[in-house]
C-alpha cells in the first residue's frame, strides 16, 4: 500500500513517533544556550547556588577570550616590505614614518595603517591629443609618458590622483611644444626632439606639484593627420616633395653649369691676357725694328727705301696667284699659269702639307699687261 493512500497512517517524513520536520527556531535557541553554558563555566540551570560556584570559572573564559582576542589583534600589526617597496605609516590618517624593506610592526587597525609603494616599477602611461601645430594644422599624436614613484611620501599626500595629474601635466606640455613647431617639423624629422622637450617640461611641472613621480621617458609613438584632412594633407605632401625634387635637380643643374661658365671664364681671361701680351710684344717689336730700320735709314736712304720695296712686294706677291702674259707677240695671247706650274712641281716633288695648314690666299687675276713680274718690279726700283 502506498504511504500516500486513505488509511495509512505513516509519513516517510516523519521521524520518530510520528514527529514533524525540526524547527530552526529551535536549533538556533539551543545553540545559544550551549554558547551562554560555556561563557558561564558550563553551568546548564539559572540557580543562585550554582551561579556562585560556577562564577570563578566563566571569569576565567572570558579572560582567556580577551587575551586570544589581544593576541591577534596584535599579530595583525605585522606586515612586510619588499626590496622594491617602501613602507608608509599613517596614525588616524597622519603621516608616522617611511619603512624600509623587511618584516615590520606598527599599531594594527584602526590606529595605524601601511601603504606600500613599489619605487622601482616602471608604469607606463598612454595619451592620445588631438592639437594645432605652429602652421595651424591639426595632428594628432600618440603619447607614452613612463614614470616611477620615487618619493612615496610625496606621492601619497601631495596630489589627490597622481595619476589624473600626469595626464593634465603631460596634455599641457605635448600642446605648448607642437604648438611652436610646423607641421613638417612633427611628421618627420623633430620626433625625438620633441620628446626630449616634452620629458623636460613634464619633469619640471610634477617638479614644482611636488608629486614624487620621477618621469623616465616620454616617447611619440605616431603623429599623423585626422582622417578627416587626408586628401589635403595628401596633395601638401606632393607638393613638398615635387619642391625638393626640382630643388636637388635646380642645385645638380647649378653644380654643372657653375664650374663649365667660371672655366669658360678664367679661359677667356687668360686667352685675352694671352692675346695682349702678344699684342704688346708684336707693337713692341715692331717699334724696335723701326727704330733699327730707322738709323739704317740714316745712313744709306736710297739703299734702305729700295729694299723695304721688294720686301713689302715680295710678301704681297706670295700669297698671290701670278700669271705670266706676253704682250709683245701680237694678238696670240700666251697663257701661263706660273701657280699652277709651280704646285704641280711641288706635288712631284714635296709631301703633302698637313690639314691645318692655311691655303694659299686666292686672287682675281689682274688684267693683261697690269701685273708685273718680280723682275720688271726691280728693274723699274733700279731706274
Amino acid at each position: 500500500m502506498a504511504w500516500n493512500e486513505p488509511g495509512n497512517g505513516k509519513n516517510p517524513w516523519d521521524r520518530g513517533q510520528g514527529q514533524g520536520p525540526p524547527d530552526l527556531d529551535k536549533i538556533i535557541r539551543a545553540w545559544q544556550q550551549r554558547l551562554l553554558a560555556l561563557l558561564r563555566g558550563g553551568r546548564g540551570s539559572r540557580g543562585s547556588s550554582g551561579g556562585q560556584s560556577g562564577g570563578q570559572p566563566g571569569g576565567a573564559a572570558i579572560f582567556a577570550l580577551a587575551g586570544l582576542i589581544a593576541a591577534v589583534w596584535v599579530a595583525t600589526g605585522f606586515y612586510r616590505v619588499d626590496d622594491a617597496e617602501r613602507g608608509v605609516v599613517t596614525r588616524f590618517g597622519k603621516y608616522q614614518e617611511s619603512t624600509m624593506p623587511g618584516l615590520r610592526w606598527h599599531l594594527p587597525w584602526p590606529v595605524e595603517r601601511v601603504e606600500r609603494v613599489n619605487i622601482n616599477e616602471i608604469v607606463p602611461f598612454k595619451q592620445q591629443t588631438r592639437m594645432l601645430t605652429a602652421d595651424e594644422n591639426i595632428v594628432v599624436v600618440d603619447l607614452v609618458v613612463q614614470y616611477r614613484k620615487a618619493d612615496p611620501v610625496k606621492y601619497l599626500f601631495n596630489v589627490r590622483d597622481p595619476e589624473a595629474t600626469l595626464q593634465d601635466v603631460s596634455e599641457s606640455a605635448i600642446r605648448e611644444v607642437i604648438g611652436k613647431n610646423r607641421l613638417d617639423f612633427v611628421l618627420l624629422e623633430g620626433r625625438t626632439e620633441i620628446a626630449v622637450l616634452t620629458e623636460k617640461l613634464v619633469q619640471q611641472t610634477l617638479d614644482e606639484y611636488q608629486t614624487g613621480m620621477l618621469v623616465t621617458k616620454v616617447n611619440l609613438q605616431d603623429a599623423n593627420f585626422p582622417s578627416q584632412v587626408e586628401a589635403a594633407v595628401q596633395d601638401a605632401i606632393k607638393a613638398r616633395e615635387d619642391r625638393e625634387r626640382l630643388s636637388f635637380e635646380a642645385e645638380a643643374y647649378a653644380n654643372d653649369v657653375v664650374p663649365r661658365a667660371r672655366g669658360e671664364a678664367v679661359r677667356r681671361q687668360q686667352d685675352a691676357e694671352g692675346y695682349r701680351a702678344r699684342i704688346v710684344a708684336d707693337a713692341q717689336g715692331e717699334a724696335a725694328r723701326f727704330e733699327l730700320l730707322l738709323a739704317e735709314y740714316k745712313k744709306a736712304p736710297e739703299v734702305t727705301r729700295r729694299r723695304l720695296y721688294l720686301e713689302a712686294m715680295e710678301e704681297i706677291y706670295a700669297a698671290s696667284n701670278k700669271i705670266l702674259v706676253d704682250s709683245d707677240s701680237g694678238n696670240n695671247l700666251l697663257y701661263l699659269p706660273v701657280d699652277k706650274i709651280l704646285e704641280q712641281r711641288r706635288s712631284n716633288t714635296v709631301t703633302p702639307a698637313p690639314r691645318d695648314s692655311a691655303p694659299p690666299t686666292a686672287t682675281k687675276p689682274t688684267a693683261a699687261g697690269t701685273s708685273p713680274d718680280r723682275a720688271d718690279l726691280r728693274t723699274r726700283g733700279a731706274r
